[in-house]
């Protein structure tokens, strides 16, 4: 597949994208910065348009082919992904409350920052781009067809998702990844020419430190639980893994990744059928990272700001979290605006909790998007290993199926 060969040079042109933005950053004069953020405009709307389109695409045609078990592996799947990030969220909350008393010792004012969205760079225009359906109904109707199929005796609605399969991974591989670099070069270039996220990071260094320790540790641990079950090295199954970590951590976007995670996930040796079910659904319903984060800067505002822990009613929240996670769509910051409202409703976030929230996982969040989507590998890996038999075939796929 020409994806494979695309992906392959794909982590150098991340890295480049990256270090040239902040360099450019420095300098570039404000009326050309805005031509790339236009591009970063249209480009990020017809992602969005994009991600409802890749999912039924994706996920459809993949729970067809696995035949009439799909339901449950579906529910499998889904409940492994759930485990993993209360497992995160949980890990965080416990390293939090163990550490903050020393590591943010005495108290500090949070009034000072405020929202770098209030002083990023904007385009010249834009274009709205509205997908045809947002994200959770996209995962519904892709459930509901995919499963709905392999009950159905005729192949031609099979077929013809197999043929939008193609149709969506031939637009990736065409326009998205080809663009992913230029995409990458204007969200830095902004990042670096705002001057917000410098203040934002440097207010909260030691908790962005312990986030970048903890993404590691969970990382090591998904990785090793991966290993024992498919039976094959975490550490090279890591390495595998990491034109994914970085295409992650310059997009903020684990939709966008998705097609680069496939292939990684394919480099695992994890089966192509089991591949294109898993990864798409994980990207939605799986944020270990994110859930990490959000549990690690909340817990740092309440901390610093006076606000009281009770510790089963904030293992209530991230027991909400991990549910409402799922509904954030697969775009840069959709994971914190979708839990905005449980912040204010079980935390009790004011305003300027909110707001700060809001910068802090900003400043950083694409971190916590690499940990999402290098974590849905290992997701993709147990299912490979749970769906196969001893012989290495699928246990519940017809003999026909092919993708």
């Amino acid at each position: 597949m020409r994806l494979r060969s695309l992906s392959k040079n794909l982590l150098l042109r991340v890295l480049v994208a990256i270090v040239l933005g902040i360099v450019f950053g420095l300098f570039f004069p404000e009326w050309l910065a805005r031509v790339f953020m236009t591009f970063n405009g249209i480009f990020s709307q017809f992602l969005g348009f994009l991600i409802p389109l890749i999912i039924v695409g994706l996920v459809t045609p993949a729970i067809a082919d696995l035949g009439r078990g799909a339901g449950k592996w579906l529910a499998v799947t889904a409940a492994i992904a759930y485990g993993s990030t209360i497992f995160a969220g949980l890990l965080a909350f416990l390293v939090a409350k163990a550490s903050y008393p020393w590591l943010l010792g005495g108290d500090r004012s949070v009034n000072g920052l405020e929202n770098p969205a209030d002083h990023a760079l904007t385009g010249f225009f834009d274009i709205t781009m509205p997908p045809v359906f947002d994200v959770m109904t996209a995962l519904i109707l892709a459930f509901c067809i995919g499963v709905g199929i392999t009950f159905v005796k005729g192949d031609a609605l099979h077929r013809g998702f197999g043929e939008l399969r193609t149709i969506v991974m031939r637009i990736v591989e065409k326009i998205i990844i080809p663009l992913l670099p230029v995409y990458i070069f204007g969200m830095f270039l902004s990042l670096t020419m705002n001057g917000q996220i410098v203040l934002v990071i440097s207010t909260f260094l030691r908790v962005v430190i312990l986030a970048f320790i903890m993404t590691v540790v969970i990382l090591l641990i998904q990785y090793c639980v991966a290993g024992v079950v498919a039976k094959r090295n975490p550490f090279v199954m890591l390495k595998n893994m990491l034109p994914a970590y970085a295409t992650a951590l310059g997009t903020s976007s684990s939709a966008a990744t998705i097609p680069v995670t496939l292939e990684c996930a394919k480099r695992n040796g994890v089966d192509d059928r089991v591949a294109g079910f898993t990864i798409p659904l994980c990207a939605t319903i799986h944020l270990s990272g994110s859930t990490m984060k959000i549990v690690l800067f909340s817990l740092a505002i309440m901390t610093i700001s006076g606000m009281p822990i009770n510790t089963w009613q904030y293992i209530g929240f991230i027991l909400l979290l991990g549910v409402t996670m799922v509904a954030a769509p697969g775009v840069p910051g959709g994971a914190i605006m979708a839990a905005v409202g449980i912040l204010q409703s079980t935390l009790g976030f004011d305003e300027t909790a909110v707001g700060l929230m809001i910068a802090t996982y900003v400043a950083i969040d694409s971190f916590g998007t690499a940990c999402n989507v290098t974590g849905d590998g290992a997701i993709a890996a147990i299912m490979d290993r749970m769906l196969k038999d001893k012989k290495g075939h699928l246990r519940d796929a017809p003999a026909e199926s092919t993708v």
